[in-house]
């Protein structure tokens, strides 16, 4: 049995989830591990990206985004930094009694960095978690940061854990795929507003032909209501989304999601092509959390080659645009099939992948570190 630890994690933000889906399961691993009964502190830097652009955003529901994280993570004891002057005394004085700390990729070189200095000096254990494609498709970003410094990664997938140890020299990677924060993400039983929901970011063109031919070319051509939430459209996708007949809504905290896929028949997922192709077997948090919402899951291609999941009995596979048109008038109008996969890939959720499971992997992981 481990004994209590003192866990120190940085991530880029725990307050905001704009544009930031890592901060899903982030916040669900914590919370377990506080719920174990390990010390847990959280780090992010004052005026991160992702909390800059959230203030900005006019909606009342983004405006109340952050009393709803503080209201639904009191356990978290989250601590703020600034990358100045006063940067390197902040990290002494946190670090001097930490036993394991984890940091995420999406952390600035020059901190992770630093962090790694101080390891020596207090001999803690020092974990990087990976959970993006840049490994593959930009590994000099990943390079600017002295991974021979740390004890292990975790990545989120095999094909980056392969990537770390056959690419990089890492000496010990562990695949530790995201997973669904249950205590959050649960069947929420409301009346059926909307049939057809995608929650998602348009972002940076890395699948802007994929959401054309599975989500827009499809719902326009069905007599259905849909609706789109998520952050960077630019006008040309609110316009084709607008032509489609499906209603964009912007941004939605993450912890309001179990409540719209209450009130929805049923969701797709439409991977990022790297996901789809290098990537394959590395499914986005949004599989985990609608799955545990208990809703109809439609996705476009992409392959489980780690066997997560049982496609057609969890969620339904789509081949094509033409598919998922066929796939989603059937649903919408059988609710027997709708209830029947849904209750598989909840289950499938509760078994295997909930935030629960990774923390004891992680705790597990630590144990092999100290031997």
């Amino acid at each position: 049995m481990i004994h209590r630890l003192k866990f120190r994690i940085f991530a880029h933000s725990w307050t905001s989830d704009w544009n930031h889906g890592n901060a899903h399961f982030l916040r669900g691993l914590a919370s377990e591990l506080v719920r174990m009964g390990h010390e847990v502190r959280c780090y992010e830097e004052e005026n991160s990206w992702s909390r800059t652009n959230l203030l900005l955003e006019q909606s009342e529901i983004a405006k109340n985004a952050l009393k709803q994280f503080h209201d639904s993570f009191p356990e978290l004891d989250v601590r703020f930094y600034r990358r100045d002057d006063s940067l390197p005394t902040f990290l002494d004085h946190e670090l001097s009694d930490a036993e394991v700390v984890l940091i995420h990729e999406w952390n600035p070189p020059t901190l992770v960095n630093a962090i790694l200095q101080l390891k020596g000096k207090y001999r803690f254990l020092a974990l990087f978690h990976d959970t993006h494609h840049r490994a593959y498709t930009n590994p000099k970003e990943i390079l600017q940061m002295n991974l021979a410094s740390f004890d292990g990664v975790l990545a989120f997938g095999e094909a980056i854990r392969k990537i770390y140890e056959q690419g990089f020299g890492v000496q010990r990677a562990w695949t530790f795929h995201e997973a669904a924060d249950t205590a959050h993400f649960h069947r929420i039983a409301k009346d059926k507003k909307t049939d057809v929901i995608w929650v998602g970011n348009w972002g940076d063109e890395e699948r802007t032909r994929e959401l054309q031919e599975y989500l827009i070319d499809p719902l326009s051509n069905l007599s259905v209501t849909a609706a789109v939430h998520g952050v960077r459209y630019p006008p040309s996708a609110k316009d084709r989304l607008s032509r489609a007949g499906i209603e964009f809504r912007g941004y939605l905290p993450n912890l309001h999601a179990p409540q719209v896929y209450g009130e929805t028949l049923l969701t797709l997922h439409v991977p990022r092509r790297f996901y789809a192709n290098g990537l394959s077997g590395v499914p986005t948090i949004r599989v985990f959390e609608a799955l545990a919402c208990g809703i109809p899951l439609l996705c476009a291609p992409w392959t489980d080659t780690e066997g997560l999941f049982t496609a057609n009995e969890d969620y339904l596979l789509v081949p094509d645009g033409a598919a998922m048109t066929a796939e989603i008038r059937r649903l919408i109008a059988d609710a027997a099939a709708r209830s029947q996969i849904a209750e598989r890939g909840m289950c499938t959720i509760l078994s295997r992948h909930t935030c629960a499971h990774r923390a004891q992997q992680l705790l597990n992981i630590c144990e092999e570190l100290a031997k």
